[in-house]
């Protein structure tokens, strides 16, 4: 029966047993993430396959580059398709989308600057934009009210109650000092 299985692969040899297999008629599922400018395996040593065990063992654990089938010690384990539909359904253009600070945030949703010159500025997430994983934010701060483009991983989407302990920290800093 045909199921997905992981295989264990030699140190950085993801993508030639991806393409290996690819080229011997195996369905492969290597998932990548962006780091900076560079993609990487997102299981480093490990990725998908879908084939046919017992009947198409020997092919896979002789293939160059591959150390072993995950499994139990006896036999290959398979892996429920849903894992793979899930980590599928979390791509962006063929790689894997990180969230740095947590939720991704959506149009309207606060949001707080957490790296780079701007740390600790509030906005309003605006949207995003295509190229270099860019968003637009509203500024609302002070009197200044603007838009600023800024790397998307460099922002937190504050939930509401961090934004309910957030004001009430901002009142008691002002009676604190309202009664100086």
């Amino acid at each position: 029966m045909v199921n997905w299985y992981v295989l264990n692969t030699k140190p950085r040899k993801e993508s030639q047993v991806e393409s290996l297999l690819t080229q011997a008629g195996f369905t492969v599922y290597l998932p990548r993430y962006r780091q900076d400018s560079t993609i990487k395996p997102f299981f480093p040593g490990y990725l998908f396959l879908k084939f046919n065990y017992p009947k198409d063992y020997q092919k896979i654990v002789y293939t160059r580059g591959v150390n072993k089938i995950v499994g139990n010690g006896q036999i290959p384990v398979p892996v429920e398709p849903e894992v793979i539909s899930c980590l599928k359904a979390r791509e962006k253009n063929g790689l894997i989308e990180l969230m740095k600070y947590g939720d991704n945030p959506q149009p309207g949703d606060e949001i707080l600057v957490m790296e780079g010159p701007l740390k600790g500025l509030k906005g309003i997430f605006y949207r995003e934009l295509s190229d270099q994983q860019r968003v637009m934010i509203l500024l609302n701060y002070v009197s200044y009210q603007g838009s600023l483009l800024i790397k998307k991983n460099m922002i937190k989407k504050i939930k509401s109650s961090e934004r309910k302990e957030r004001s009430q920290a901002g009142k008691q800093a002002r009676l604190r000092t309202s009664h100086n």
